[in-house]
């Protein structure tokens, strides 16, 4: 009986939280993992399309194919889109992306779950991981992803997680800190990437990088759970061919040894993770666990989790270096930052501590200043602080930038000016 009642809590937990996420991943020590499936593929609630990987699932296409035909299994007519690109559908990925996500959108219009079983026969498949780390973004908003692994998989989970599109539930708890396990070593390790990054090893800041590469080959091994030498020489090394890229990995990983005076990186069932001798105590990580912290319906005291998210983000990841895969994360904890400011000045509006609440909104615009929400309630605010002046400024200032961008301005924009004009 307890057996059942904690599955059933388990399960409660899963529906719940994929009402408010894109992808669950099953962690790989939970005792339920399978029982969840299959609860999920019998509940009448619920509509559930299943797909385990195979064997042969070692690359995109195959990948694709398999889930295609499992899909199509139990509806017939999913994956005309998609189809058309097969075989060599991973050489066109923002194509492949657009038409799977339309097969999803067309498979049904009810809501539903898209469940990936044995997912860790992808592990050595740096082209699936990225798949569906992209596909996470793109996923239709009655679509979930629920992922089943024996590993955990390597996906930027503390980007993803920091976004709001991804969340690791173990057993009936969401996994909130340490997503990696990257704490209990012995060896203190303080790392800031929310702003121009910099490294704390034993109380002594670390200036002696030889260059850049060996500090950003760091952030990037912190930015999954495990990563491939293939994926380091991609992502770092695209134009050189495979031999090049391999020495200058090696040299580039020589010298991050050297830095820290230790072995940072080590090798492990044929790929790289961050040594578990290493006590890592990661602002990035920190600052997810915040944002999760303030997005719980049973936290009485959101506004705290907000406020120190809002205080850990220092300014933008890794600022001032514009590599594809440091942009993306950037954006990832852009997202995360923007919910955290409005989310604490909506709490402080129903404080009416409406000062503080446009002073929030003011830093949500200076990180995403093409928010037309946004300048609304930063123009609303001004009217009910009586300064009407600066709202009728505001509006201007910004009437004059979508002038010259090229952009209309909303006209939910355009009617709060004339309401305030009205009054």
């Amino acid at each position: 009986m307890k057996l059942h009642r904690a599955i059933a809590e388990a399960y409660q937990t899963l529906t719940d939280q994929a009402q408010h996420t894109r992808l669950i991943l099953l962690h790989p020590q939970s005792r339920y993992r399978t029982a969840l499936v299959a609860h999920l593929l019998n509940d009448p609630l619920y509509r559930a399309y299943y797909h385990a990987s195979g064997p042969d699932d070692i690359n995109l296409d195959a990948f694709i194919a398999g889930i295609l035909h499992s899909v199509s299994a139990q509806h017939p007519t999913f994956g005309r889109h998609t189809r058309l690109l097969l075989p060599d559908a991973g050489k066109e990925m923002a194509v492949l992306l657009d038409a799977f996500t339309q097969d999803l959108r067309e498979l049904t219009t009810d809501y539903f779950y898209l469940i990936l079983d044995e997912y860790d026969r992808t592990d050595t498949a740096d082209d699936i991981q990225y798949f569906v780390e992209r596909l996470s973004l793109l996923l239709p908003d009655h679509c979930r992803i629920i992922i089943n692994s024996r590993t955990l998989p390597r996906l930027p989970w503390v980007a993803m997680i920091a976004h709001g599109r991804a969340l690791v539930l173990l057993d009936q708890e969401v996994v909130r800190h340490d997503f990696y396990h990257t704490r209990g070593g012995q060896q203190h390790l303080e790392v800031y990437a929310l702003g121009p990054g910099f490294v704390i090893f034993n109380d002594q800041a670390i200036d002696t990088w030889e260059g850049h590469l060996p500090r950003l080959l760091f952030f990037f091994a912190l930015d999954r759970p495990v990563i491939t030498r293939s994926e380091i020489c991609q992502t770092f090394w695209p134009d050189l061919d495979d031999d090049q890229a391999v020495n200058v990995f090696h040299v580039t990983k020589r010298r991050l040894h050297k830095a820290l005076e230790m072995d940072v990186l080590v090798h492990v069932d044929g790929c790289y993770r961050i040594n578990p001798e290493l006590d890592v105590h990661y602002d990035a990580m920190n600052f997810a666990g915040y944002l999760m912290e303030g997005r719980r319906t049973d936290n009485t005291k959101p506004m705290i989790s907000w406020q120190h998210a809002i205080d850990t983000y220092r300014g933008p990841f890794l600022q001032g270096h514009q590599d594809t895969w440091i942009v993306n994360r950037r954006r990832d904890f852009q997202t995360g930052y923007l919910e955290a400011l409005i989310s604490l000045a909506e709490m402080r509006i129903r404080e009416e501590r409406l000062e503080h609440a446009l002073g929030l909104y003011q830093r949500a615009l200076n990180e995403d200043g093409l928010r037309h929400d946004l300048h609304q309630h930063v123009m609303e605010l001004y009217a009910q602080l009586g300064r009407r002046s600066e709202a009728v400024a505001h509006f201007k200032r910004l009437q004059e930038r979508a002038a010259k961008d090229g952009i209309t301005l909303s006209p939910l924009i355009e009617q709060t000016y004339q309401e305030m004009l009205n009054r």
